[in-house]
């Protein structure tokens, strides 16, 4: 096929998905069944206009990588540290008991041995992007059933790689080769793995710290961090998706991963689209719909399944029946990395496309049925309360693990924000910083006494993680207009915001939007000058006397709090705006 067709194909797969895309996002469904429907409107099932080769291929093994590496750099230990041990428990046995379960239904419906263990294989990981997006969105990300739901995830991550390492081995014929193989897999992954841990520790905390500011070059070195680890797993006869993953997660410890994240996901949304679209093409109108009625009796099964065997174990941890609830009801769906398996099972011929069809099949409507759920999941439970409250004791109860409530956010850090933190403090017991200079960074780590986030308020992820709707009080030293009227879009109206601005306009329209104060520096500044002036020219001696006492007042306040003084900037956004 030459270049132009090649070219064409691509272009054709980006303009369908991005208007199915579009359609899926009116009616409430995750993208990625937009993108699947995209490969079966354009391959064979429909209407065969692009057939999965060449450039397309390659894209999507790129989007298969980008993928794992966004799901590394998800992986933050210090998330999930206060409750480790049950979620542990919960996630390895709940990936036992929903293999069994898989397994026992896929017997029943009368596949072949090697096709039974693929779709176990294939259907116990829960859709991390699905459940993490809409639970982002509803902000219940960092609510306890979430957070038990996101460790459960990534511990289903680590098995998805060991997964795609095995299937993607060259020698699986007996038992022995299996085993063999999994012993070469976990020497390798722990070597590559300690690697990953050590250079988060020694490496690259200094080389993140000398390029985070230039935000171009931060994001190229950290995707060729990604390419790096590739090829080190590709040395150790290892998938791309392990190094892709554990590259994400040396990154994901760093202070400036939260940031990273927020601009690698929009370059993983587009090769994730070609991945999945990839998937449609290779099916048959055969293949999706050679086991229609079997995809639906299993889809009903495991979705009912995997819902009680979640609630019986985080229920079993001593949780809330309500935390219990939740948690379970998030995770019912058949993952998307059900395809990613089955796609690696047709091309090492362990199955036939049929199979990936019934996978692609039962993936499409536990995941259609399961955004529904999610969204509405409080609601749900208000209907079975009543039933489920029998499973209520006095021994049962959660931990409060949201990080910041009831917080004071200062969005940059410079000499307005540096004098108001002692008082904030005082007032809210914690303050939070959001700064996107890394020497400003390193004054507050040095410091050792606020908390502070690296990355550009604008950023969706740097917000969520500062708990912007759960803060008391914001202070605002930029004079971004679009910065801060995204601030007082967002905030709770109990939240008190005080924000910068330059020009009266902004000033008058930043209050009518809500702003407790608006502080107007130059105008200010503008007013100091001209009563210098004036007493200068009036009473020299006043004047002396006015500038001396200001000169004692701030050398005060030096003494008092700081000795290193800091640039003025408008360090709540990207500082070339």
């Amino acid at each position: 096929m030459s270049e132009i067709a090649l070219a064409a194909d691509f272009a054709i797969i980006v303009v369908v998905a991005t208007t199915v895309g579009l359609v899926a996002r009116q009616t409430g469904q995750p993208t990625i069944i937009a993108y699947i429907l995209t490969g079966l409107i354009l391959g064979p099932v429909m209407f065969g206009i692009v057939t999965e080769e060449g450039l397309v291929e390659s894209m999507a093994e790129l989007g298969l990588g980008f993928l794992l590496f966004l799901l590394g750099m998800k992986m933050r230990f210090e998330d999930i540290r206060e409750i480790l041990r049950p979620i542990v428990n919960i996630a390895v046995w709940q990936t036992i008991l929903q293999t069994a379960l898989a397994l026992a239904v896929a017997w029943a419906l009368g596949f072949d041995p090697t096709e039974i263990v693929v779709i176990a294989l294939a259907t116990v990981f829960g859709a991390t992007p699905i459940i993490v997006k809409i639970l982002t969105d509803k902000d219940e990300i960092t609510s306890l059933p979430g957070k038990i739901d996101v460790g459960v995830l990534i511990v289903q991550d680590i098995y998805l790689v060991v997964v795609l390492a095995l299937l993607g081995a060259d020698e699986l014929g007996s038992a022995s080769e299996i085993a063999t193989t999994l012993a070469v897999i976990a020497v390798m992954m722990a070597f590559i793995g300690l690697f990953s841990i050590a250079s988060s520790r020694y490496l690259l905390p200094g080389l993140f710290r000398r390029i985070a500011d230039d935000k171009d070059v931060f994001l190229v070195v950290a995707i060729a961090w990604a390419f790096l680890f590739i090829a080190v797993s590709e040395q150790f006869d290892l998938s791309l998706e392990v190094g892709a993953f554990l590259a994400g997660i040396s990154i994901a410890q760093l202070p400036y991963s939260t940031e990273l994240e927020d601009r690698i996901t929009p370059i993983t949304d587009f090769f994730i689209l070609v991945f999945f679209a990839s998937i449609g093409l290779r099916l048959e109108a055969g293949d999706l719909l050679a086991y229609w009625l079997e995809a639906i009796v299993a889809s009903v099964v495991l979705m009912i399944g995997n819902f009680w065997i979640m609630f019986y174990l985080i229920d079993r941890e001593e949780f809330s029946v309500e935390t219990s609830f939740l948690g379970a009801v998030n995770m019912v769906q058949v993952s998307e990395f059900s395809l990613v398996v089955g796609a690696l099972a047709v091309s090492r011929e362990f199955i036939g496309t049929e199979v990936l069809g019934y996978l692609s099949l039962m993936a499409l409507l536990t995941m259609s049925v399961s955004t529904y759920i999610i969204n509405y999941n409080h609601a749900i439970y208000d209907r079975v309360k009543p039933w489920f409250s029998r499973f209520e004791s006095e021994e049962k109860g959660d931990v409060d693990l949201e990080k910041y409530s009831n917080h004071a956010i200062a969005i940059g850090y410079d000499e307005i924000t540096e004098r108001a933190l002692p008082i904030l403090e005082d007032e809210y017991g914690e303050v939070v910083i959001i700064d996107r200079r890394t020497d400003h960074i390193d004054a507050l780590a040095e410091a050792d006494r606020y908390e502070y986030i690296y990355g550009d308020f604008r950023h969706g992820e740097i917000r969520k993680e500062a708990n912007l709707k759960g803060a008391s009080f914001v202070l605002s030293s930029t004079v971004q207009p679009d910065v801060n009227r995204a601030l007082l879009d967002e905030v709770s109206d109990e939240t008190t915001v005080f924000v910068e601005a330059e020009r009266i306009d902004d000033a008058r329209d930043l209050y009518d939007r809500g702003a407790a104060y608006v502080v107007m520096s130059t105008h200010l500044t503008g007013e100091k000058l001209s009563e210098y002036v004036e007493q200068y020219f009036t009473d020299r001696d006043a004047f002396r006397s006015s500038i001396e006492a200001d000169i004692d007042r701030i050398q005060q306040r030096v003494n008092g709090e700081t000795p290193r003084r800091l640039s003025r900037t408008q360090s709540g956004g990207d500082d070339d705006d």
